[in-house]
């Protein structure tokens, strides 16, 4: 039987840190779901990357590892805001599955009362690495690019996607 996990996140961008949870991950289950999380939702501050884009993202970080290709799935997952049913709506759109990792209270506590075993994935420089600190020194012109694997970097790059970044900072102020 293949023991395969489950690992949702938004990846605004993927960065070191969530590298070193799946690093994590891989070492305890034979296959690994990653979620992208909110896939719906792009082009906002808090959401700048699309689906696609966060999909190149991970690819690219993961084969840069030397992590097999069989030995992860990769699936946006769209948020349907409401709690009783996304844990349901997550398992309709993923392979089977048998345990959760995850640190994030809710989703932690969703999976454990629909019978699932959630274990926690150790931090990884949790204070530096943060999308949301990532996101913060694009848009201030500092280093970004140490915080995110190679691969990561070249993309947003190639999609400009700090300018990007940047102009919906400046469109989100009053």
């Amino acid at each position: 039987m293949v023991l395969r996990g489950l690992f949702i996140g938004r990846f605004q961008p993927f960065h070191l840190g969530h590298l070193k949870a799946v690093e994590y991950i891989v070492n305890r289950v034979d296959e690994v779901i990653l979620g992208i999380g909110s896939a719906q939702y792009s082009h906002t501050l808090e959401n700048p990357f699309t689906a696609g884009e966060r999909y190149v993202m991970i690819l690219n970080s993961l084969g840069d590892l030397g992590i097999a290709r069989n030995r992860y799935h990769l699936l946006p997952i769209e948020d349907v805001n409401v709690h009783d049913v996304w844990v349901c709506h997550v398992r309709s759109r993923v392979p089977k599955f048998e345990v959760v990792f995850s640190n994030e209270p809710l989703t932690s506590r969703l999976f454990r009362e629909a019978g699932y075993e959630v274990q926690p994935i150790p931090f990884f420089n949790r204070d530096v690495y943060s999308a949301t600190e990532i996101r913060l020194r694009m848009i201030e012109g500092g280093d970004w690019r140490s915080l995110v694997p190679r691969a990561v970097a070249e993309y947003i790059g190639e999609i400009d996607g700090v300018k990007r970044v940047k102009d919906l900072a400046s469109t989100d102020k009053p």
